[in-house]
């Protein structure tokens, strides 16, 4: 894979950027990534694998779904979540390997 040299970077990409950088520097945020990254889950579903809260949940959820780093699908009373983009798995796993290389 060829590397893009980006000379100058308009301020929205670094805003951007930036923003979803902050997103993936919070403990829940990852946790909640990373499941999903797994399988499709349910608030409920989410609440129980990881021990928190279903408003922290909730919250962290409307949060990365600002970002466009989650999306849902609504099946009768329930909101089944996934991750939105390929990207933030990658950048989240070798974040994660580069951690755990010894």
């Amino acid at each position: 894979m060829k590397k893009q040299h980006h000379p100058f970077l308009a301020d929205q990409t670094i805003e951007e950027a930036s923003r979803i950088l902050k997103a993936l520097s919070d403990p829940t945020r990852i946790k909640i990534l990373y499941l999903l990254f797994q399988e499709e889950c349910s608030v409920s579903h989410m609440v129980e694998v990881l021990g928190i809260s279903q408003s922290a949940i909730s919250h962290q959820l409307s949060y990365l779904r600002n970002l466009r780093l989650v999306k849902y699908r609504r099946e009768g009373n329930t909101y089944y979540y996934t991750y939105e983009d390929e990207h933030v798995f990658d950048i989240l796993n070798q974040v994660l390997e580069h951690v755990e290389h010894d």
